[in-house]
């Protein structure tokens, strides 16, 4: 099995096309997509994922703190926490909110924004992946942009197929297969991760590296798919194919930790999630997440964030 695509199985992805742009050179536009723009497609995630598959020509990407990158035909730029960005035909030029340009589609067909100074042309389409997991290593460990070639990747004519039919689908007014959109988001976020790992020099976190290795990422995806199982070193090794020690020396020097202080983390960050963002009682989470007696859970939440989860989640 492929570990990385259990992960985000967990993750558990959804996506969505929701914009068609035409530009003539010179432009420059400011983006910022909010979960309210997803929200009538899929609702408000808590995650958002922004891309941008440019299908003619080329533009610039770039964000307050970083300097422009090129984009190409058949690439995709994806931005893993949604950091606001500016995409333009040339570094260094104005840009305008997107926002303040986007038109509804003819008869209820796709918006769309036409926009710039009449010259080159470049044609992109604009979406989105969504997750409820607003607290995932994976997204975590990523950049705040990558860039992908899908001439490169061996999904090419699938991805290019799959975002043209979610976005006539959506021009058609109707929503794209939640089949298709959920494969394809993991398609585009698998392909990104896939390529940036490989790139020479990317200083990629433990967590990622640890993903890429096979029987050390299995067992990252069988904590993240099932977090409150009875997991122990033993029965993980066991899993993978591998003696306690063995396991428990390797997963360490890659992810930089042993992996029950890694799920111990995992564990209490998904507690702190669900308390933020659920009703559930304090037992209801100590039993979601692992922990055998409410008494547990509390002492281990507050060795670890200095204060009780009632406490924590009263503040």
């Amino acid at each position: 099995m492929d570990p990385l695509t259990d992960v985000l199985r967990a993750v558990r992805l959804s996506g969505g096309v929701f914009l068609s742009a035409h530009f003539t050179a010179p432009w420059g536009i400011a983006v910022s997509i909010g979960p309210d723009d997803c929200a009538p497609l899929l609702g408000r995630p808590a995650q958002v994922i922004a891309y941008h598959v440019v299908v003619e020509g080329e533009m610039f990407f770039g964000m307050s703190d970083q300097s422009p990158v090129e984009a190409r035909a058949g690439e995709i730029v994806l931005f893993p926490r949604n950091t606001p960005h500016t995409l333009s035909s040339a570094p260094g030029l104005p840009a305008v909110t997107a926002r303040e340009l986007m038109q509804p589609g003819p008869d209820g067909q796709l918006p769309r924004i036409e926009h710039g100074g009449g010259g080159a042309s470049t044609r992109i389409f604009c979406g989105f992946l969504a997750s409820e997991d607003s607290h995932s290593p994976l997204i975590l460990s990523l950049p705040q942009a990558l860039k992908i070639d899908i001439r490169k990747g061996t999904e090419r004519e699938w991805i290019e197929t799959s975002v043209r039919y979610a976005a006539h689908q959506l021009a058609e007014g109707t929503l794209a297969s939640s089949s298709v959109m959920t494969r394809l988001s993991e398609t585009l976020l698998i392909e990104a991760i896939r390529q940036f790992a490989a790139t020479p020099g990317t200083g990629q976190h433990g967590w990622l590296n640890g993903l890429s290795d096979p029987r050390i990422g299995r067992s990252l995806a069988l904590m993240h798919r099932d977090v409150g199982a009875n997991w122990s070193a033993e029965v993980l090794a066991k899993e993978v194919g591998m003696s306690r020690s063995a396991f428990v020396e390797r997963f360490t020097a890659l992810v930089g930790m042993p992996p029950i202080r890694y799920l111990s983390v995992y564990r209490l960050q998904m507690a702190k999630l669900n308390l933020r963002e659920t009703r559930k009682s304090i037992a209801q989470l100590a039993r979601h997440v692992g922990y055998q007696s409410e008494q547990a859970f509390n002492r281990a939440f507050k060795r670890e964030f200095g204060m009780t989860p009632g406490a924590w989640r009263d503040a």
